[in-house]
Formats: structure tokens, C-alpha cells, sequence
């Protein structure tokens, strides 16, 4: 779990299908949204993640939850922009 995350915390931010999760100040999104987010399919996200396109690794909340941190798609944004 996540520092200072209760497991409430994480129940309740796995339910959230509305927008962005948002636990400990930290924003995460769903495989959906990061989809959207680069105009590709679910697919092509983990696949980037699985074939080391240095694409950001999702961050397992629980078992059964895994989101990406918005912070780390920006830094991995930022820096393809500055290549």
C-alpha cells in the first residue's frame, strides 16, 4: 500500500470510474485513461509497459488495482519533449 494509505483509502479510490483518482495528493489514472490521454487503445499502453518503451510503470494499489501516477506520465512527457 501506499504511504499513509488507509485501506479505505484504496477501496474507495478503486471504485472511482468517473476521473482521475486521487490518494494522498497524488492524482493516478486508470489503463483507460492514459489510453485516451496518447489517443491509443489499452492494448498499446501495456504493451509499452511490457516491451521497456521507458513508458512509466502502473503502480499496483491492490490486488486487484493498478493506476499510473500522473506526475510520472508528465516526467516521462516532459523529457520525450525536451529529446
Amino acid at each position: 500500500m501506499t504511504q499513509n494509505a488507509t485501506k479505505s483509502d484504496l477501496d474507495t479510490a478503486a471504485r472511482s470510474k468517473s476521473g482521475p483518482d486521487s490518494l494522498n495528493g497524488q492524482t493516478f489514472l486508470r489503463d483507460t485513461q492514459v489510453a485516451q490521454r496518447y489517443g491509443v487503445s489499452r492494448v498499446t499502453i501495456w504493451r509499452w509497459v511490457k516491451d521497456g518503451h521507458a513508458f512509466p510503470k502502473p503502480i499496483k494499489l491492490t490486488d486487484a488495482v493498478t493506476r499510473w501516477k500522473l506526475s510520472d506520465l508528465e516526467a516521462w512527457e516532459a523529457a520525450r519533449a525536451a529529446a
